[in-house]
């Protein structure tokens, strides 16, 4: 653990070194909409990324994380131009130190050992989370500016460019710009965003990991992407929408005639969350949590039936967990295929909700899944 590496540096007698963090995030509802150019509203969890930065005179450049057995390390001129996959996760922070060169930042040697109690491929943005690390420790340390929307952009054209996930806007510039006891309410096209209050009273947010780790680049993630754009082109083509606008600009009556049924699904889906994502503000900002959670299960059933990025164990998580008593509104959570789902569950019932969900979930996937309370906390930060 990172107490762990900050005792080897103690012992060894170093000084000089930083340490930060950066969360994980949970969408709480707007989900495939930011590639899509609509609204999103993401919470910053306690679960996360820490790092210690510290220089060295070695030009080197060393990568090592507690939860990865090897050491990567590069020169400023070795540092990969593209994804490789015998480095794996070194990827993410490697992508980031290319961008930040590139842009003009000068690197010295230095070492940037990572720990993480965030779960890699749970939907909850672990790559996201090292990204923005490695971005915002660097620029700190080299004296960059620190802008951190203009952070959460650098990191999303990694992601896009480097990494090869053609991922919006949105879980870059949660971890980066989130705050606590606060939703984000982000425009992913104009990156305007309003911190919404996040108070749940008798009730709390669950976070449930499904303990099937997903994988972006390997799903379905960006065919979703693909059949996105499919539908702006069957629009545009038909004049619902304008040269400039997104799926998130279409009506549902223009949606209802697009003419392949899978097309028109997705963009149905699109449309409609929007939607949902803007009546989940206003009900947050009432104190409405009963609209709010009945919002997040129609978000689900959206995500199912029309998106069609749920599964198995996605379903049985969510599904059972409406049904319990106590829980307001559950959905999966993240791009899907796997990963986390959330339940807004009353504090009171959390004990037997987690034995009930705990239990069915088992007996239908075979799986254990992991149930924890989150809170909502502040983006990236030097600690």
């Amino acid at each position: 653990m990172i107490l762990e590496l900050k005792d080897l540096f103690d012992k060894a007698g170093n000084t000089g070194y930083q340490e930060y963090f950066a969360p994980g995030r949970v969408n709480l509802i707007g989900e495939h909409i930011d590639y899509n150019g609509g609204l999103v509203m993401p919470i910053a969890i306690s679960h996360g990324i820490k790092a210690i930065f510290k220089g060295n005179s070695e030009s080197l450049i060393q990568l090592k994380s507690t939860t990865h057995s090897n050491l990567t390390l590069f020169t400023a001129e070795t540092i990969p131009e593209a994804y490789s996959s015998e480095i794996g996760w070194c990827n993410y922070p490697a992508g980031v130190i290319q961008r930040l060169q590139n842009d003009g930042l000068k690197l010295d040697g230095f070492n940037l050992f990572f720990d993480s109690n965030l779960p890699e491929g749970s939907g909850l943005s672990s790559s996201a989370a090292i990204e923005v690390l490695t971005a915002f420790s660097l620029i700190t340390e080299y004296g960059g500016k620190i802008d951190l929307p203009e952070i959460a952009v650098l990191c999303q054209q990694v992601e896009n460019e480097f990494i090869g996930v053609k991922c919006g806007i949105m879980d870059q510039f949660a971890v980066a710009n989130c705050k606590k006891d606060h939703a984000l309410l982000l425009n992913c096209n104009t990156l305007q965003h309003e911190h919404i209050p996040f108070e749940l009273d008798d009730y709390a947010l669950l976070v449930v990991n499904s303990k099937k780790p997903r994988s972006l680049i390997k799903s379905a993630y960006n065919e979703r992407k693909a059949e996105s754009d499919e539908a702006v082109r069957v629009l545009k083509s038909n004049g619902a929408l304008a040269e400039g606008q997104y799926l998130v600009d279409a009506t549902m009556e223009a949606v209802a005639g697009i003419g392949d049924d899978v097309i028109r699904r997705r963009a149905r889906h699109v449309v409609s969350e929007n939607l949902r994502v803007k009546h989940a503000a206003n009900a947050l900002r009432m104190g409405d949590l009963h609209t709010f959670g009945r919002l997040m299960t129609a978000s689900h059933t959206s995500m199912k039936e029309d998106y069609e990025v749920t599964g198995l164990e996605m379903d049985t998580l969510a599904e059972t967990a409406q049904n319990i008593d106590g829980c307001l509104g559950a959905r999966m959570t993240g791009g899907g295929f796997g990963g986390c789902a959330i339940a807004l569950v009353r504090k009171n019932a959390i004990q037997s909700f987690t034995d009930i969900l705990s239990r069915r979930y088992e007996m239908v996937t075979g799986l254990q899944c992991e149930i924890y309370v989150s809170q909502a906390c502040d983006g990236v930060r030097a600690m």
